[in-house]
């Protein structure tokens, strides 16, 4: 699945990284924690969340995320989305809760792998 897919999966739109959109996505991880995401550590992933902090785009910078989620609706401010350009990462949002989203894109066949 490519990050391209995941937008038109949760209707979303693009924030930042529209010129990655053909980046290859293996797994997701869903959580308004950062603990649990640096404990998922998986490569390739896309990150679900409605924390919009700088502490997502550093979270994301410390394991090999390549695409930011805000569900629920939530927009990070231009600060947040200027720090996930400048480490080159896909930075979404969609409408849909993150139960909903998650549940979308493991239908569409992208899994959260095991702990």
């Amino acid at each position: 699945m490519t990050v391209n897919d995941v937008k038109e999966i949760l209707n979303a739109r693009v924030l930042a990284g529209e010129d990655q959109m053909d980046q290859e996505v293996r797994s997701a991880c869903g959580s308004d924690m950062m603990s649990d995401v640096l404990a998922f550590s998986k490569d390739h992933s896309v990150l679900l969340t409605g924390l919009c902090n700088p502490q997502v785009i550093r979270t994301a910078e410390m394991l090999d995320i390549v695409c930011l989620v805000f569900v629920r609706g939530k927009v990070p401010d231009d600060s947040v989305i200027e720090m996930a350009r400048d480490r080159g990462l896909v930075v979404l949002a969609t409408g849909h809760r993150m139960f909903s989203s998650c549940g979308m894109l493991y239908a569409a066949g992208l899994g959260g792998g095991a702990i």
